[in-house]
């Protein structure tokens, strides 16, 4: 897993699962995951979960959280099992609900760059009508960028990895709740 890192390491256990099943996803669509290229702390530590196939299977249990139940069945097994968790297994679990909450919202990749993380749109999902409310939020702290795949720079002074996980929750939780309230004002 350190060779692949964890995105690839969780779609090929996917794959060698799916095929151990003799399960076919001819619709898999390889676009359909978001990537994640923060610079965090975010694993099982050896010495917390020693033997590989424990870890193996809490990795894929991770991994196949897809909401709030999925992420919360994943934390009380872990606890129950192993006891309390570590912050490197915070992190991972954060950067899971990241990837189902920006997937929801069609981003496609969030990157740490310097002091900003970078959140990448699939064509025609950014809600340009958010513009003005994520300006009023974030200021001067935010710009846009419009093309083939739009994105958004969000300057972020990392003191933390808690803190930087916790500001991308912000905002996903921010456009979230903007995307809700704009659909319930329609209906």
């Amino acid at each position: 897993m350190e060779q692949v890192g964890y995105d690839t390491y969780c779609k090929l256990l996917d794959e060698v699962i799916k095929e151990e099943q003799g399960i076919i996803d001819n619709n898999e669509n390889v676009n359909d995951d978001v990537q994640i290229d923060i610079n965090v702390s975010s694993y099982i530590p050896d010495e917390f979960i020693e033997n590989s196939s424990q870890k193996i299977e809490i990795y894929q249990n991770i991994a196949l959280c897809a909401n709030e139940d999925d992420i919360t069945n994943v934390i009380d097994e872990i606890i129950d099992r192993y006891g309390s968790v570590p912050k490197e297994i915070e992190n991972l679990i954060e950067v899971t609900r990241i990837k189902y909450l920006a997937k929801e919202q069609g981003i496609v990749k969030i990157s740490e760059k310097r002091d900003s993380v970078i959140f990448v749109y699939t064509n025609g999902r950014f809600n340009v009508d958010n513009v003005s409310d994520l300006v009023k939020k974030y200021g001067n702290k935010i710009k846009f960028s419009q093309g083939i795949e739009p994105y958004i720079t969000l300057n972020i002074k990392k003191e933390s990895d808690k803190q930087l996980l916790g500001e991308i929750k912000d905002y996903l939780y921010f456009i979230l709740r903007k995307e809700e309230s704009n659909a319930s004002n329609i209906k």
